[in-house]
């Protein structure tokens, strides 16, 4: 199924991430104390779980502490990890990015996901092991394979983090206008989108708003970007980056495809620091399929304003 900027990327650790808010932890008893993970910064790390049954507490534990900004509730991050599912006596990794690019984190997390990072110094490696009460409670969730007795372990390293008003730094070059969109904005706030009356245009259209100074992205890098999302017909937007308060992150031209083709088409060799406008026909978008949750039908033209704001590249094993 094709993620898009309006159904968005959801790596599995953001999956097991997007529920309750904050909870705090208590004294961790043995076993999950005895829950280890070795070895340097920005490296797959080597994690030791006992063959035994885990322990009813929430057990955080910062392996490498690091020296940058403390992360904030209203910050995205940057993030290499680690997932593990402990069953029973049996433990298995799900996920890990070590081997492909780091990936965004942001929005609300799991509970003991969220306690165990808000506060955290970019730099830092966490390990923290979520019983099901600080993870997805009794129901588990079975689209990630969690049952409800299943304990979650994560070690995260924390790389670098964004604020929510994060936006383009480059020179202003365009407000659009003409028979294409016109973009009205202010540093810091979410760009102001203006269809005019006309028809669309037929094939995907890629207008420099901001220039930024910064390397081109390419292929395979994991792109942060803030963006906001119209339908050309309603002139209503139906997906915000802004208005979830947190950027938005994916690889860019990764197989299979992360994004709507026009978001790989068009970011593709912007420099870090533009702010980009794509107007993007069906075929370069949901296709004649459209997407009826974000109201979005088979015929709809889409514009985007996105402002590229880091490109990191993938990792090295």
């Amino acid at each position: 199924m094709r993620r898009t900027a309006a159904a968005l990327l959801l790596p599995l650790i953001a999956a097991l991430a997007m529920v309750g808010c904050g909870s705090s932890s208590s004294p961790p008893p043995s076993p999950n104390s005895s829950v280890t993970a070795t070895g340097g910064f920005g490296k797959a790390p080597t994690v030791k779980i006992p063959a035994e049954k885990a322990g009813g507490n929430l057990y955080i534990k910062t392996e490498i502490q690091g020296s940058g900004p403390a992360l904030t509730s209203t910050e995205a991050f940057l993030s290499n990890y680690v997932v593990y599912i402990w069953s029973g006596t049996a433990h298995r990794l799900v996920l890990s990015t070590y081997t492909a690019t780091p990936q965004v984190l942001s929005g609300t997390l799991l509970p003991g996901l969220e306690t165990a990072l808000q506060g955290k110094k970019m730099g830092s490696r966490v390990l923290a092991v979520l019983p099901p009460k600080y993870g997805y409670g009794a129901n588990g969730n079975s689209e990630v394979g969690v049952t409800g007795s299943d304990t979650l372990v994560f070690v995260v390293d924390m790389i670098k983090s964004y604020s929510a008003t994060a936006s383009a730094s480059g020179t202003h070059v365009s407000d659009g206008g003409g028979s294409l969109p016109t973009v009205t904005s202010v540093a810091g706030q979410a760009p102001k989108v203006t269809i005019p009356a006309t028809a669309p245009p037929s094939n995907l259209v890629v207008t420099t708003l901001i220039k930024g100074t910064g390397p081109p992205v390419t292929k395979g890098q994991e792109v942060v970007t803030q963006y906001v999302g119209l339908i050309w017909r309603t002139r209503a937007v139906f997906d915000s980056s802004w208005s979830r308060g947190a950027p938005f992150g994916f690889e860019i031209d990764a197989s299979p495809e992360q994004i709507i083709p026009a978001w790989d088409k068009g970011l593709l060799g912007v420099p870090v620091g533009s702010r980009v406008m794509l107007v993007v026909p069906p075929k370069d978008g949901y296709g004649s399929a459209g997407e009826s949750a974000a109201g979005i039908e088979g015929t709809d033209t889409l514009v985007f304003v996105v402002d590229v704001l880091d490109a990191v590249n993938g990792n090295s094993g």
